[in-house]
């Protein structure tokens, strides 16, 4: 899916203003895409602040969150009723060139995959927000259990600054 020309200012100012969350109700989207993906529905939701996904018991989010205590966990782990979920979040400064690089594999990424959402923030081409998702997990014996994986990139060109996290959610 190619990228979303997204209508609004980007609101995320720096990496380190982000916030991580787990229990927000639903923030205003920008774009928005419902999927489903290993017999899972989940939502793909971009913000003027970074992004949601919510799938079964998981409602993350990752964004500029007034109020919130800032910084995202490198990494976590919860386990909610039957399911086990895991993140992990890095942040990296990048010269320009590699920057550029990175940003357009993450959009190439998005592109390619059969799930995903991605958007280009006004201001500039490499200020992007794109979250990929796809089925993983096998159960012991063979029996398959419902299990989804998902990877973010936040990109800050005014100071080369990629945040990019990975997610995993699977059922017990």
């Amino acid at each position: 899916m190619h990228a979303v020309s997204l209508q609004a200012a980007f609101l995320d100012t720096a990496a380190d203003q982000l916030c991580f969350s787990l229990d927000l109700a639903e923030l205003p989207a920008l774009a928005e895409r419902e999927v489903s993906v290993g017999g899972l529905a989940v939502r793909l939701r971009l913000l003027g602040a970074s992004h949601q996904v919510f799938a079964g018991p998981v409602r993350e989010t990752v964004a500029c969150l007034p109020e919130a205590v800032r910084g995202l966990p490198t990494t976590l782990t919860r386990r909610p009723a039957g399911w086990t979920y895991d993140f992990s979040a890095v942040t990296e400064c990048l010269g320009p060139e590699e920057f550029s690089a990175r940003v357009a594999d993450a959009l190439s990424r998005a592109d390619e995959a059969e799930h995903s959402l991605s958007g280009v923030f006004p201001g500039s081409p490499e200020a992007v927000t794109a979250v990929v998702v796809e089925a993983c997990g096998e159960g012991s014996g063979g029996a398959d259990r419902p299990g989804l994986a998902w990877r973010t990139w936040h990109s800050y060109p005014q100071d080369g600054h990629i945040v990019s996290t990975h997610s995993r959610l699977e059922a017990r």
